[in-house]
Order: C-alpha cells, then sequence, then structure tokens
C-alpha cells in the first residue's frame, strides 16, 4: 500500500470565507491536519462576490489556495494542478459542480472523490432532478464518494446511484481552537446556526417556546440570513454574524448549546453537524433534536440531551444541577477526542485514498 504524502487538489465552495456556510471550517480544519501529516495540499475556489467580500482567511498558510473567476478559467489554467495530483476531490455545492466535476474526471490522473458535506441535501435535490452540482451519472465517474452521512445512505450511493465507492467521512473539530474555558456564563441556552425554513419550526419550539415560558432566563441565537419577520422573544439575542474566531468563546459562555438538525439530515439520519462537535470539544454539554444515528456519536442522557419541546429544554435548563450539568459536557468532550478531531478525519481520508492508489496499482 502506498504510504507516501500525498499531492492532493481540492476543489470546494470556500477556505477563505466562513459566511453563511459551513464548509470552511471543515476544510480548514482537514487540510489543517492533512498539512501537518505531510501531504501538499492545493485548494481551488471559485471567486464569487459574497465570499470576495466575507474573507475572514484570505490565505490559510497550511494550503496553496487559488481563486478562479470561472469555469474556462479553472479549464484554461489548472488543468495541471487537477492533472498532477494523487487525489482530486470536488466538494459540494461548488458553482457549475457538474461540469467540474465532468472535467475533473476526464482530466485528473489521480484518485477522483466527490466530498459530500451535505449529503441527505443533496440526495434529496437528486431525487427532484434538480442536478445544481452533482448528477446521478457524475456518482458512478467519481472513484470515492465521501459522505457526511453514514449509515444506510453509503449502500443507497452505491447500489443505486453507482458509486465504487461510498465512505462516511463525518465532519470534525479542531481541537487546538475549541477547549473548555474558564469564563461567564452568560448565557443558559445559546445556538450558533445560519437561518433555514426547515430549522426554524424547531429552532422556535425548542428555544422560543423555552425562552417564552422563562422570562428571566438568557438566550441567544448566533447566525446570518434570519429574516425581518422573525418575531424574537424578549429575551433572545440575536447576533447576526459570528466570525470562527469568536465560535468558542460563544460556546463556552453557554450552560447548554442547543442543536438543531437540517430536515434531510433528520430524514437520512446518522448526519451528526460540526456544530455539535464544536459545542462538545468545549466541554459546554448539548441539548439536541433527535435523529436516527444519534446514538452512534454520543451515549444519549450521560453524553448528550434529546428535546422535544420547550418544556423539555426548560427542565433541563432549570432542574439540572451544575455538577451534572459539567460531568455531561466532560464526557461528550472525551467521546470527540477520541475518535472525531479533524486529524482523525484526515487519517481516515488519507486511508480511503491509499486503498484506492492500491487497488488501481495492483490493476496495472
Amino acid at each position: 500500500m502506498n504510504n507516501q504524502p500525498l499531492n492532493i487538489t481540492i476543489l470546494g465552495l470556500s477556505i477563505t470565507s466562513s459566511w453563511g456556510n459551513g464548509h470552511a471550517t471543515t476544510f480548514r480544519a482537514l487540510v489543517k491536519e492533512l498539512d501537518k501529516a505531510g501531504h501538499r495540499v492545493t485548494f481551488l475556489e471559485r471567486d464569487v462576490p459574497w465570499y470576495a467580500d466575507n474573507r475572514d482567511l484570505a490565505n490559510p498558510e497550511y494550503c496553496k489556495t487559488i481563486l478562479y473567476k470561472d469555469l474556462e478559467e479553472l479549464k484554461h489554467n489548472y488543468a495541471a494542478e487537477v492533472s498532477a495530483a494523487d487525489f482530486v476531490i470536488v466538494g459540494s455545492y461548488v458553482p457549475e459542480g457538474v461540469p467540474v466535476g465532468e472535467w475533473v474526471c476526464e482530466t485528473a490522473k489521480g484518485i477522483k472523490a466527490f466530498y459530500d458535506i451535505d449529503t441527505p441535501v443533496t440526495l434529496a435535490k437528486l431525487e427532484r432532478k434538480d442536478y445544481e452540482y452533482l448528477s446521478p451519472e457524475l456518482i458512478a465517474k467519481y472513484d470515492l464518494y465521501l459522505s457526511f452521512t453514514g449509515g444506510p445512505t453509503l449502500k443507497l450511493l452505491e447500489e443505486k446511484y453507482g458509486s465504487p465507492c461510498a465512505r462516511a467521512l463525518y465532519c470534525s473539530v479542531d481541537p487546538a481552537l475549541y477547549f473548555p474555558e474558564e469564563i461567564g456564563k452568560t448565557m443558559d441556552l445559546g445556538y450558533l446556526g445560519t437561518y433555514s425554513d426547515d430549522r426554524q419550526p424547531p429552532l422556535e419550539k425548542l428555544m422560543f417556546d423555552a425562552a417564552k415560558a422563562w422570562p428571566e432566563g438568557r438566550f441567544t441565537v448566533a447566525g446570518p440570513q434570519y429574516p425581518e419577520t422573525v418575531q424574537w422573544p424578549s429575551n433572545i439575542e440575536h447576533i447576526h454574524h459570528l466570525p470562527p474566531a469568536e465560535h468558542r468563546k460563544f460556546y463556552n459562555a453557554q450552560r447548554f448549546a442547543l442543536n438543531i438538525t437540517r430536515a434531510d439530515m433528520i430524514k437520512a439520519g446518522y448526519s451528526p453537524s460540526v456544530r455539535l462537535f464544536e459545542a462538545a470539544a468545549c466541554g459546554v454539554p448539548i441539548i439536541s433534536d433527535y435523529w436516527d444515528g444519534l446514538d452512534s456519536v454520543f451515549e444519549i442522557g450521560t453524553e448528550i440531551l434529546v428535546s422535544n419541546s420547550g418544556e423539555e429544554t426548560l427542565q433541563y435548563l432549570q432542574s439540572m444541577d451544575d455538577a451534572t450539568r459539567v460531568e455531561i459536557g466532560e464526557r461528550a468532550r472525551t467521546k470527540i477526542l477520541a475518535a472525531h478531531t479533524a486529524s482523525h478525519r484526515a487519517a481516515e481520508l488519507v486511508g480511503y485514498a491509499n486503498e484506492l492508489i492500491g487497488a488501481s496499482e495492483v490493476l496495472k
């Protein structure tokens, strides 16, 4: 098996801007660990106005970052980067993802992978024949499908969509960035997440209802794109954007962190979000909605708490003693450090690549 350092090229949504997307923090943590392990990474990102105006990490020190303006420039100027790579990864939501993927599959000589940071959303789009960044035909052309969702979805990708090899690559956390800090608790419950239509009803049920029933409680929602029509209870503070550099402080200032899962991810199950891992790495006890596979990541009741209503949320906030609360957070942190850091993910990714490289060398 090939265990030499790999030349890896990634075409992703963004690594330079974390505004309004969770891709950047995922790519940053993963690429940082790949670089640390001795692999060479080039990141190709479409230069779009939204991210151009909101770049919080324009030049990551752990990879070569290239911004391209359109598909024509990508093909004309960077074919050599793609062709020479041992391992080429195309991410979900890359603009013009289907033609980009087709070109990568034609151009790359190494292993070709699709990295789906939005697997349940992707599958729902495919069912609707919405091929914004991936098509059924393209799935079969990638050597490897890296999925943020595990469980039965992997079998579906192989059997229904023809992926030669579908493997789970969950999100992760960088423990150098997310860890417990002794700061004052200014929030009883905090939530970090961009607005989405499907997450808003459970957010209102699990947090807003609790806030209304406990006027003295301190609640905070941090995230962009919430419409003006949202009726915020008076004791919920809304922070429009929280840069990644402030996430750790935000988590550590909470007594409890709330996790809300996208509807497509609940339907698919086995889709832990990066926010779960970040909060847990900070040792903050999490109150979450339920989805199949949650207990494959955390033990319910001892490492994570599940709520189905504002009443249940409020019971945790008002009735749990501090010692129990702290213990739950510490147990979740131990679990994360043992299995869900960016270092673990980088090792898994390289293992998948080497497995396929080894197989292809045998066939030569």
